[in-house]
């Protein structure tokens, strides 16, 4: 779909230059841009590129001069992955998935399809479920009984929805996510080695033979409204009471939430962050990729956790962590500084050994 200089720059409250008729149909980077492509040059490093490429327009940064990069308009976008983030909603078309219910899909009598909805074909949807209105299902979803999605939700190939799982509106699913399915719960007769292994921190008596009782989840799944989880990502349901997402949240691939956890609103959980049973995420935290978070600990608001943290205990709100265990970052960079002496420091203790040797 075309777009004009001008409805693009007025769509991200954006300043423009030059021709504003001109039209593009997609974006492109500098060197690789024909001239139906808004050229993406958002810092002067990217300039050199434009000259590589064929574009007449592109998004550049605030002050350049677009007509000595040889341009015919451009848009200036004061914050550039702002700007990204308005332009590539304009541009992206979604998934094609016709309006109606495909004839291949299968629906319980009892469930509820909103108004506008569009359901792809092998979808399953069971019974007493509720879909919100213009919400839109690609192909080989499954909803279990009771689920119950808000409105304008997007849920894409192969996603995977529990019994009893209850989202809120504009919700975004990658292909592969399942929500709510069993949480990991398992109970032995006697004390469990695991058990003793807490309460001792290492030490144990004897070696027993244990087997393991599951116990069931009969909680569910609660996501507020403007949550995006992604592919293969997994949130179990709560032993008792539901574990739940806040609004706002937003988890990448491979994201696994255990049972009982509660997230907090506008966390962002990038990729492989796990985060075990009954643990309570507070709000606007950020944990990045391969994060790991102890079971039944506290991370208070606003904590931002570097890759590949390790959280054992509770983390105050504000607190920025890094390392295994987590510790603040700049003791974790003193610590890292100091293990890179340590090969110096070792051959300096082993020349003091031989002259203490001598005398």
């Amino acid at each position: 779909m075309a777009h004009t200089i001008r409805d693009i720059a007025t769509a991200l409250g954006a300043e423009a230059a030059g021709n504003l008729d001109l039209t593009v149909t997609c974006a492109a980077e500098p060197q690789a841009a024909g001239p139906e492509a808004l050229a993406l040059a958002l810092d002067p490093k990217y300039a050199g590129g434009l000259a590589k490429g064929r574009a007449r327009a592109a998004m550049l940064w605030p002050g350049a001069d677009w007509q000595e990069l040889g341009l015919e308009a451009a848009i200036f976008a004061p914050r550039g992955r702002l700007a990204m983030a308005g332009l590539s909603r304009m541009l992206d078309a979604g998934p094609a998935i016709a309006p109606g219910v495909h004839a291949m899909s299968v629906i319980d009598p009892t469930a509820e399809i909103g108004t506008g909805a569009a359901i792809g074909p092998f979808v399953t949807i069971g019974a007493g479920v509720r879909i919100g209105p213009n919400a839109r299902i690609a192909a080989h979803v499954s909803i279990a009984e009771g689920a119950s999605i808000g409105a304008e939700a997007l849920i894409l190939q192969g996603a995977r929805i529990g019994a009893r799982v209850t989202i809120g509106d504009r919700f975004i699913c990658q292909p592969g996510a399942v929500i709510g399915a069993d949480g990991f719960s398992f109970v032995t007769p006697e004390r469990s080695g695991v058990e003793e292994i807490r309460s001792t921190l290492g030490q144990r008596d004897e070696i027993r033979e244990q087997s393991w009782t599951r116990i069931h989840s009969l909680g569910a799944v609660t996501i507020g409204d403007d949550v995006e989880i992604g592919a293969n990502a997994c949130i179990d349901r709560g032993t008792i009471r539901d574990t739940a997402i806040g609004s706002g949240t937003k988890l990448d691939n491979l994201v696994h939430i255990g049972h009982n956890v509660q997230v907090g609103r506008d966390c962002l959980l990038c990729g492989q962050v796990g985060i075990a049973g009954s643990s309570r995420i507070g709000d606007r935290v950020v944990l990045a990729g391969q994060c790991g978070v102890n079971d039944n600990i506290f991370v208070g608001n606003d904590v931002i956790a570097g890759g590949a943290t390790k959280i054992f205990t509770n983390a105050p709100a504000g607190r920025v962590l890094l390392g295994y265990p987590a510790v603040k970052m700049e003791t974790q960079v003193e610590i890292n500084k100091a293990l890179r002496r340590l090969p110096r420091l070792a051959a300096a203790v082993a020349e003091l050994q031989k002259v203490v040797a001598k005398s």
